[in-house]
């Protein structure tokens, strides 16, 4: 079997994946902080990761795969958003949640059915992480100070390895919090006191509540173990996130590797532009859904730029994704999978997850007229199935009308040799953006990339 090999970001070069257990392939993500909408570069590592986690699964089994997605819902941004709009701290993480649910599952990520993916909520791990920070202050690695605990980060000498800085470097290019209570600037915060309107949970320093990074480094302990095999994540969350959940995690258990490989999607950016309300290029899964736009498009134009490359979302890009969803769906409609995906698709998901390289694959057997090839294949990267067709089917409908249609006209203008009404129909059906086939054997009219079928209602 051909090896995967993965980018460790920890080591700077693309190793030979080795799972510590291959009956047991263990993968944490950073999953969302639940007090708004997820936006579209909230979108990518849940699209990124979910890809690997079909290739995982691929590659070992199904049943050898354990994928844990974290849900944080409890934060400060999450306090601060109740209270902006007047409800329960529970009402916005129960509601944001769901939202999260439905938009990705409209993207092809749904593990409602999956019983390898662990979805842990911070809230129900609270015990673990006061364990976790009892073992680090035994271990002289976290002190307490004025109903704070803190991380002492110069007791761990491999601090900053992960992301390449020096703690100099770190100091002078992070927005560390000056408080007096720190022994150094860098200390991070692992437990911190909550006041009588803000959630909090009785601990040995007083009633508080868990800082950011501790939440991970304890639930991938408890569902996990001291070491597993890949962490992931945006590259946002390297520093200081994922540096802070390496020194806490290999601290308090020091007989443990924590994660062996971590790989980290890079950002995205709107027509060439970095994503900022500020810009007005600043969107949510959930506005694009509503703008017509269906989800598998979306996941398309993601998986069609490496995952270590900064992505470039544009509506020309979406056009084209949807012509090309639509043209496959029709080539490989009613046609059963191959047995297996095609090699070329594997062995490019199998580099790195070069899921642009398996895409260009995917075209080839499209070209090719391979249908049961190219349906199997691009089902390994989440497309062409049944769960996201529902607008690819609802737009051939539409047609089958005009097809009939057309085809009627073009019957008596053969007769008549008046092509003034044939001419007309097609016209109007190229300009709602339509292609439009006629041949001997019949009338075929395929949705190409903008179909609006809108602009067909007004057509006598």
């Amino acid at each position: 079997m051909t090896d995967i090999r993965l980018y460790n970001t920890k080591t700077r070069q693309k190793e030979r994946f080795q799972p510590i257990d291959p009956s047991n392939v263990r993968m944490y993500v950073c999953g969302p902080t639940v007090y708004d909408r997820a936006h579209m570069g909230n979108a990518r590592p849940a699209v990124v990761f979910d890809v690997l986690y079909r290739l995982l699964q691929h590659h070992y089994g199904a049943d050898h795969v354990t994928y844990v997605r974290n849900i944080t819902d409890v934060e400060d941004k999450i306090i601060a958003r109740a209270a902006e709009r007047g409800i329960s701290i529970d009402e916005l993480t129960r509601t944001t949640t769901e939202w999260y649910h439905h938009d990705m599952a409209a993207l092809g990520v749904d593990y409602s059915a999956d019983p390898r993916f662990i979805e842990p909520h911070a809230t129900a791990y609270i015990g673990e992480m006061i364990a976790m920070i009892e073992a680090l202050i035994a271990g002289g690695h976290a002190y307490a100070a004025e109903g704070h605990v803190l991380f002492d980060v110069k007791s761990y000498d491999a601090y900053g390895r992960l992301s390449g800085r020096s703690l100099d470097d770190m100091i002078a290019g992070a927005r560390v919090e000056v408080a007096p209570y720190k022994r150094d600037p860098m200390d991070f915060v692992l437990w911190k006191p909550s006041s009588d309107d803000q959630p909090g949970w009785d601990s040995p320093w007083g009633r508080g509540r868990p800082g950011w990074h501790i939440e991970c480094s304890a639930m991938s302990h408890a569902l996990l173990g001291e070491s597993f095999d890949i962490h992931g994540g945006g590259n946002d969350l390297m520093f200081p996130h994922h540096e802070n959940e390496i020194a806490q995690s290999c601290c308090a258990h020091p007989g443990g590797d924590f994660a062996r490989v971590w790989m980290h999607n890079e950002m995205l950016q709107v027509e060439g532009k970095k994503m900022s309300k500020s810009l007005g290029n600043f969107f949510t899964v959930h506005e694009l859904l509503e703008q017509g736009i269906p989800g598998e498009v979306i996941r398309f134009v993601f998986l069609g730029t490496h995952y270590r490359k900064p992505m470039d979302w544009t509506a020309e890009k979406a056009r084209e994704a949807e012509g090309t969803l639509r043209k496959w769906r029709g080539l490989t409609a009613g046609i059963e999978p191959a047995s297996s995906p095609a090699p070329e698709v594997i062995g490019a998901l199998r580099d790195d997850l070069n899921t642009a390289g398996a895409i260009a694959a995917l075209h080839a057997l499209a070209g090719a007229g391979e249908a049961a090839a190219l349906k199997a294949s691009a089902g390994l990267l989440g497309l062409l199935g049944d769960d996201l067709g529902d607008w690819a089917d609802a737009g051939a409908s539409d047609l089958d009308g005009w097809a009939e249609r057309l085809a009627t006209e073009r019957a008596k203008a053969m007769e008549t040799k008046n092509f003034a009404e044939v001419d007309r129909l097609k016209a109007a059906l190229v300009a709602a953006g339509v292609e439009v086939r006629m041949s001997k054997a019949g009338v075929e009219l395929v949705p190409g990339a903008g179909f609006d079928a809108a602009k067909l209602e007004g057509v006598a």
